[in-house]
């Protein structure tokens, strides 16, 4: 007979001794700690800890007056403005879920998700007022419409019944808000941008954007009071869970309605900005921005880059310019970033593109995350650290979606053997670190051989007149599919698809170099991930050449 554990009798949860991990507890403590400093720089609107705390309070306690509480949705059509901020904290003070939508999709998406979503209020931009209206049109039942007049943005037109600031003035900044019960409730819905089909609801609860958001500021080593420049759409993973870092930090949120090098630069510039994230088409942009609006930046700004392989150009050009980069991975079903690749000291001996290289892996799980391994899908043992067996990246633990909203058979397939299961295809390499090979669906199987699209692209930017460029499979009669490249060139620059064939067969196999090259703008999503479903129905009237 086992004896009673001592360190159970009477020792268990209270008031006094537990708390449901919630973001919402970040807040309370910037407010409490720094009420006076900085929380949001919007032009020339400024907000503190404090007045943000209030304004939250009072966003939480107008929803509730509506009848708006657990197991309700509040989406948003926002840019990344206050507003959009505030919704991060006084959905879930008032206890519902908040949904925010991708500003970039069309009305029949857009009414999809507030339909299988069922959200009950929505908060519209004027830019999106036209689009929105269109998508509303198509529900069955209209949900509460109100209206951002954000004085950053002229035009649009009101398809609401009230306006956010008064609905904010009306409500009470003493509002309590509705305590977590459980750490495990819903505090955000996000949907997939699939290229196929329905978009799936990604769930995320209070815990996990506890647990990122805190994870957040442990790998990027960000300190007090950091000033961050919102570069990274807020409706992308809720911002990768910045959002509630920031209060972590007491920072400061720099908003920014669009993304171009000049804003950019001129906003790092004119506030002293210390941090910002975003995929690599936006390092890219400022790469490749012209010197002159760069001048005066002569502080360390520290940048966090993810994507399924940034190339390593990018990271050779962040360092050049100055910019402290660290590359994250992960997916909306992680919460955004869920691995990074954590440098190392030695690593700074090394040449730049050495560095480069070690620099642009995925590397390991966040420090929060239970578990990231590359495994056979169909055994799901893991593939030794050789550097050359692939297989399927997984997740587990705290920083993964509780599942997909009404879709049982996908979550369960998604969580099959007890991990979550990424789709990205990737090797380990001896000291631990995951690389990335390719998506599933975006190998390319030539003659037999896997061909990862990466590598090839990895080789195009390296070309000095490559922009942006993207690898698909193209059908081939011979082989049975080849590699198809897309090319944008920087403004100004020239180059022909023999010239461009040429340059990659001296860094790739002569078998993994492209078979054909168009030229041209790539479609890119709102989060600048390029669309490759788009390129790849492209690429069946694409000619190859021959060399």
């Amino acid at each position: 007979m086992s004896r009673p554990n001592p360190f159970q009798s009477g020792l268990g949860r209270n008031a006094a001794n537990f708390a449901p991990l919630t973001p919402l507890t970040l807040l309370d403590w910037a407010a409490s700690t720094y009420p006076d400093r900085l929380s949001v720089i919007h032009g020339d609107v400024r907000f503190t800890w404090g007045e943000t705390h209030a304004r939250c309070r009072r966003l939480a306690s107008v929803l509730a007056r509506h009848g708006l509480g657990a197991g309700d949705t509040v989406a948003a059509m926002l840019p990344n403005i206050p507003a959009m901020y505030e919704l991060h904290f006084g959905v879930a003070m008032a206890g519902a879920v908040l949904n925010t939508l991708n500003t970039r999709l069309d009305a029949e998406a857009i009414a999809f998700m507030l339909e299988h979503g069922e959200a009950k209020a929505v908060v519209v931009d004027g830019e999106f007022s036209a689009i929105m209206a269109k998508a509303l049109a198509m529900l069955q039942t209209r949900p509460l419409v109100v209206d951002v007049d954000d004085l950053s943005y002229e035009g649009g037109s009101r398809i609401g019944s009230i306006e956010y600031e008064a609905w904010l003035a009306s409500g009470d900044p003493g509002f309590a808000g509705v305590p977590v019960a459980d750490e495990w409730d819903a505090i955000a819905l996000n949907y997939t941008s699939g290229t196929t089909g329905n978009p799936k609801g990604v769930v995320y609860h209070h815990r996990g954007a506890y647990l990122n958001a805190v994870c957040n500021a442990l790998v990027w080593n960000m300190p007090r009071h950091a000033v961050y420049l919102w570069t990274l759409p807020m409706f992308h993973c809720n911002g990768w869970c910045f959002p509630w870092t920031l209060a972590a930090v007491a920072g400061t949120n720099v908003c920014l309605r669009r993304i171009d090098a000049a804003g950019v630069f001129d906003q790092i510039r004119r506030h002293r900005v210390t941090h910002y994230c975003g995929a690599p088409v936006v390092h890219n942009m400022l790469i490749n921005a012209p010197a002159a609006l760069r001048a005066g930046i002569e502080h360390t700004v520290s940048c966090l880059v993810a994507g399924a392989a940034p190339p390593a150009a990018v990271i050779e050009g962040m360092e050049t310019m100055g910019f402290d980069l660290t590359h994250v991975y992960g997916l909306t079903e992680t919460y955004g970033p869920a691995a990074v690749c954590a440098k190392h000291e030695q690593w700074q001996a090394l040449d730049l593109p050495h560095r480069a290289q070690r620099n642009g892996r995925q590397g390991v799980r966040y420090p929060l995350e239970e578990g990231m391994t590359v495994m056979d899908p169909t055994t799901m043992q893991p593939v030794p650290a050789d550097g050359e067996t692939m297989g399927e990246i997984m997740f587990r633990g705290n920083i993964t979606m509780k599942g997909y909203l009404k879709n049982e058979p996908a979550t369960q397939e998604a969580f099959a053997g007890g991990w979550f299961h990424s789709g990205d295809l990737a090797v380990v390499q001896p000291d631990g670190y995951v690389k990335i090979k390719d998506r599933s669906k975006d190998v390319i199987i030539s003659g037999g051989e896997n061909i990862s699209s990466l590598e090839v692209e990895d080789a195009l930017y390296r070309h000095p007149a490559v922009m942006a460029a993207a690898v698909v499979a193209m059908p081939d009669a011979k082989w049975g599919e080849v590699p198809c490249a897309f090319v944008e060139l920087k403004e100004g620059a020239r180059a022909t698809q023999a010239e461009i064939i040429a340059f990659c067969r001296s860094h790739v196999a002569h078998f993994k170099a492209p078979k054909a090259v168009v030229f041209g703008p790539l479609p890119k999503t709102s989060t600048g991930k390029i669309q490759k479903f788009v390129l790849r129905q492209q690429a069946k009237s694409a000619q190859a050449i021959d060399m």
